[in-house]
Order: C-alpha cells, then sequence, then structure tokens
C-alpha cells in the first residue's frame, strides 16, 4: 500500500495516519517514505510487520523514470505481477500515479484509457511508454489510440 503527499504538506510524524486514511489500518506494520524531489511529493509506504521485507512498492520505480517518457504528456505504465502502475504528467506537474489490478492486458489498457479520459488528455497526440516488455499485439493495439508506444530500456 502506498499514498503520495505534496511535500509541503508532508510531516514525518504523521506519515502513519497518511496513509491509514487511504489504505485503512495498518496494525504492526511499519511505515517508510522516501522524496519524489522532481514531482514535490513524498511517496508514503508500508512494510512487513517484522521489518524484514520494506523495499519501496513497484510504483517508486515509475515515478523515478517518468521523466525518460517524450512529450508534454507523459504517461509511463508498468505491467507486472497482475498489477498495473501508472504514472502521468503534464511537464513537471504530476497528474496521476497509481496502481491498478489487471489480470491481462486488456484490463490493463482498460485502465489507462480511463485515466488519460479522466484527466482530459487527448492519447492522438500523447506517447505512451511501458517499462514492462509488450508483445506485438499488444503494441499494436495501443497504437490505434496513442500518437506513440515506447517501451524503455532496463
Amino acid at each position: 500500500m502506498f499514498t503520495l503527499v505534496p511535500s509541503d504538506f508532508f510531516d514525518a510524524a504523521s506519515a502513519r495516519i497518511a496513509l491509514e486514511k487511504v489504505a485503512g489500518p495498518l496494525g504492526s506494520r511499519s511505515v517508510k517514505h522516501l522524496d519524489i524531489s522532481d514531482y514535490k511529493a513524498v511517496l508514503i509506504y508500508d512494510c512487513d510487520e517484522d521489518g524484514s521485507s520494506c523495499a519501496p512498492p513497484p510504483i517508486y520505480k515509475v515515478l523515478l523514470r517518468l521523466g525518460e517518457c517524450p512529450d508534454y504528456n507523459r504517461i509511463l505504465c508498468h505491467l507486472d505481477a497482475g498489477v498495473l502502475s501508472i504514472t502521468i504528467a503534464q511537464g513537471r506537474q504530476l497528474l496521476l500515479c497509481n496502481s491498478y489490478p489487471a489480470q491481462d492486458f486488456t484490463t490493463a489498457e482498460y485502465y489507462i484509457f480511463l485515466a488519460v479520459k479522466s484527466l482530459l488528455i487527448n492519447p492522438e497526440m500523447s506517447t505512451v511508454c511501458f517499462m514492462s516488455a509488450l508483445s506485438d499485439e499488444e503494441e499494436m493495439s495501443l497504437y490505434r489510440y496513442f500518437k506513440s508506444v515506447l517501451v524503455l530500456e532496463g
């Protein structure tokens, strides 16, 4: 579980409360946070109860690489283990940072189109970028709607 808070409103002492407002009670799980300075935000996330596994959620890597997307409308997605992580920015303004359950690519596309539409972004003028590999069929499906499709290396 995670949430993103604008840096100006972040208080480390109340990070747990901020996360519990969106994720519900965390019990004895610990809470960590990381600064996302490019977008003036702080990522707050939970860890295992014993603290042995406390890696940042996958959305963290997506946020760090969002700047690699070309164009003014930046759309970066990562589909892995049945979860779509998506971030959208216009220039340096972060508009969306979320994860959705997506057991297949069609479901992931649904969430991408829903996000783009809700933010009033014209897909025909935008490049959609992926951090995960796409099959030729998946790529062609996206090309029907977006100006360009780009898979980021690494």
